[in-house]
């Protein structure tokens, strides 16, 4: 009976030779056999029933057919069966420890015996340890925004007051998304296409998350190369933005320090002629800082559709601000896991050093009252409330893609839970301090020209490149204060481009997911680095501006809010709430904890609707300082959000159209239902409902069947509604 059963297995096992094997349970099978090596590889109730057995018989190669990895030519599987290296340690039951040659980092160590960590996946890899996730993941949520964004929106929101809506909108929204996104990548270490197995007709929200990621992706590295440009500008003993006397000033520039006693309300007589009045409607000076910006940096043109020449100090430092990120991220996070060391802890270091600086100014003290006093009466305007619902939803990077991303290359049982928590706190106890940093300067620069802190605050690039470089002028050794702000922002924005690049990076890789791409993973992110940077020569032009501010308001905005919500209905309501956090249970050893579930189901896909109301409801049309785009342009960033967004319905009409079933509604129904690769990529670890059949002994009396991972208990619809098996007898 074992001669005929076996036989039996082999035979079907060679019939179903092409037939193809899921790409995570191709990875398991291959990872289980290289951690499970005490395991004996021999069914220990047939080596018990015959005695030694020689390696060439059925028996004995049916079940290494079993126990080694399978010829599927997909990812994560081996090409070759590994031959025995002894037959009688097989005859025996004894482990022979296989190598991987796809990853030769291992095989020295292999065959010493040595075994990596049980958790570890060699074929993506993983992070070198925790520390290097948390950093990432820091170094990916606190970006420029909380440094010329949060601080902006406190003041103008009621000061004080604002904290308060502020980190109820953390609590109820920030963190319970932030939880959910690192859960979903980690459970399923996959990036934002792969884990949509989860549901493939919603495979169109991870396609929409690579869209937005691009479009960020691209400005955001332009941002960066400004500071580039800052920063190198900074190398002299005197700023170029000190005084009015280079060849890019104008007849109304009028320095604070060439005149201590000029303020905005009061002009010199110079600006009240026909040449002032044309350049400067409002007849207030223009600082120097805000001319080196307009017409040395920029070289603003007049228009978005004139884009002038490109800028070649723009377009170099873009270029150096690309090859950085290429190098950081040339061997995946194996390199940008030592890199975050200092990335994401440098800017910390200058902001403590410019805290102290600043609060030891003249006027500091001004400027910080002015950012934190409370106005308890707009606590009641809901524009306050939207507008912390937004900073929080935009600084936390969610529906990006880089938290299910960086959450892929954790170990299945990393306690994700307790690093969403302390990331997101970070995050936002982050924009805090920086709003000291920022007001303390403003306060004393305010104090210097007699004027209210409201006159002088900015947001955005304003804040960034004119409002705080011009008060850096007002310090002794400006020089070293301003290199030291601009590689705080170039640092901070490397820690997001980063994430935003491996995302991208990481898609790919895992959608096409066989060996080659695997191990030429250099050279996509090469090429996804080189097509960022020439799509990026756009926004180095004279209208350059133009069109980075029309990317960061449309292309980042209404979509973002629309792929999250998306995205918390179809885990929570199509895939269902108890499946998943049964998912995080079998993944963290404890269940999410209630007040996460309530707030996944109703709580936080609440907020992020009345986040897209409120958008719409407070949507103006976009300007830069007095000019305002023309329709055509509000157009084009119209397009760019619906361009992330359509990806939804377009892919989840594709699926339908290829999904089976005798009805639409049994087509629908199978179109939302879980892959068959849907799980753990660790074998080890597909426990439950994920468990493989696991061909059993012939003496057990039982029906001998071979392991088909991607064939293992998926329910299905059948033609009467009732649900079925999908299996494979062979």
């Amino acid at each position: 009976m074992v001669d005929k059963g076996a036989k039996g297995m082999l035979q079907a096992m060679e019939e179903a030779g092409d037939a193809s094997v899921s790409p995570g349970a191709g990875r398991g099978v291959n990872e289980w056999r290289r951690h499970t090596h005490s395991t004996p590889s021999v069914h220990p109730k047939m080596a018990a029933a015959q005695g030694p057995v020689d390696p060439s018989s059925p028996e004995q190669m049916s079940w290494r057919m079993i126990s080694q990895p399978l010829h599927t030519g997909v990812e994560g599987t081996s090409h070759s069966l590994h031959p025995a290296e002894s037959g009688e340690a097989w005859a025996q039951g004894e482990a022979i420890p296989t190598r991987d040659i796809t990853h030769e980092a291992y095989e020295d160590e292999s065959e010493n015996g040595f075994m990596p960590d049980e958790d570890h996946s060699l074929q993506r890899g993983n992070w070198g340890n925790q520390i290097e996730f948390v950093l990432t993941s820091v170094g990916y949520a606190v970006g420029l925004g909380n440094v010329w964004r949060f601080p902006y929106l406190c003041y103008r929101n009621g000061g004080g007051a604002f904290l308060v809506p502020y980190f109820v909108m953390l609590i109820f929204c920030g963190i319970p998304i932030f939880f959910m996104e690192l859960s979903f990548g980690q459970f399923a270490s996959q990036g934002c296409l792969g884990v949509w197995r989860i549901s493939p007709m919603f495979k169109g929200v991870g396609y929409g998350m690579m869209v937005v990621s691009t479009y960020i992706g691209i400005y955001y590295n332009v941002v960066v190369c400004i500071a580039f440009y800052y920063f190198f500008s900074s190398l002299t003993s005197v700023l170029p933005w000190t005084y009015c006397d280079n060849p890019w000033n104008t007849p109304n520039c009028v320095s604070i320090l060439e005149n201590p006693n000029i303020t905005k309300s009061t002009q010199p007589s110079a600006m009240l002629g026909n040449v002032s009045q044309a350049l400067n409607q409002t007849l207030q000076r223009t600082s120097p800082s805000e001319e080196y910006w307009s017409f040395c940096v920029l070289n603003l043109s007049d228009d978005v559709g004139n884009f002038g020449e490109v800028q070649v100090h723009l377009l170099s430092c873009l270029l150096v601000s690309w090859v950085v990120v290429f190098f950081c991220l040339m061997q995946g996070i194996r390199s940008s896991g030592k890199v975050v060391y200092f990335t994401a802890t440098f800017p910390y270091v200058v902001l403590t050093i410019l805290f102290f600086r600043g609060v030891t100014l003249e006027g500091a003290s001004t400027g910080i009252k002015y950012y934190l006093t409370p106005q308890w009466d707009k606590i009641l305007e809901a524009k306050v409330w939207g507008d912390a619902a937004s900073q929080i939803f935009y600084s936390l990077g969610c529906a990006w893609g880089g938290l299910i991303t960086m959450a892929s290359y954790n170990r299945f049982h990393n306690n994700c839970y307790r690093d969403s928590v302390v990331i997101s706190v970070t995050n936002c106890v982050t924009s805090v301090y920086a709003g000291f940093v920022i007001f303390s300067v403003l306060g004393s620069m305010a104090n210097h020209l007699g004027e209210d802190v409201s006159q002088v605050a900015e947001h955005g690039p304003g804040l960034a490149f004119v409002a705080y470089p011009e008060a850096l002028t007002l310090l002794p050794i400006a020089p070293l204060w301003s290199l030291l702000f601009f590689f705080m922002l170039i640092l901070m924005g490397l820690g997001t481009q980063f994430c935003l690049l491996e995302t991208l990076v990481t898609a790919i890789v895992d959608e096409v997911g066989n060996q080659w791409i695997l191990q030429q993973k250099i050279y996509v992110t090469f090429g996804v680095a080189v097509a960022g940077f020439l799509l990026g020569i756009p926004l180095t032009s004279q209208a350059g501006i133009y069109w980075l501010l029309l990317m960061d308001n449309y292309a980042a905005s209404y979509s973002l809010v629309i792929i999250s919500c998306i995205m918390c209905v179809s885990i929570m309501y199509i895939y269902g709430h108890q499946n998943y956090s049964e998912d995080v249970q079998m993944m963290l050893g404890f269940p999410p904890p209630c007040f996460f579930q309530i707030c996944w189901r109703f709580i936080s896909p609440t907020i992020i609707f009345l986040i897209l109301i409120f958008l719409v409801i407070q949507y103006q049309p976009i300007t830069y300082n007095q000019y305002r785009y023309p329709s055509w342009a509000e157009a084009i960033g119209f397009l760019m959000a619906l361009s992330s967004v359509i990806c939804i319905p377009f892919y989840a009409l594709f699926h339908f159209r290829r999904t089976d079933g005798d009805t639409l509604l049994q087509r629908l129904k199978n179109s939302t239902k879980p892959s068959r690769d849907w799980g753990p990529a660790l074998l080890k670890h597909r426990t439950g409902r994920y468990a493989p059949t696991i061909p059993p002994s012939p003496e057990d009396g039982l029906e001998f069947q071979p392991l088909h991972l991607d064939k293992a208990q998926i329910p299905m619809v059948g033609s009467n509604d009732s649900s079925r098996l999908q299996d494979s007898q062979m």
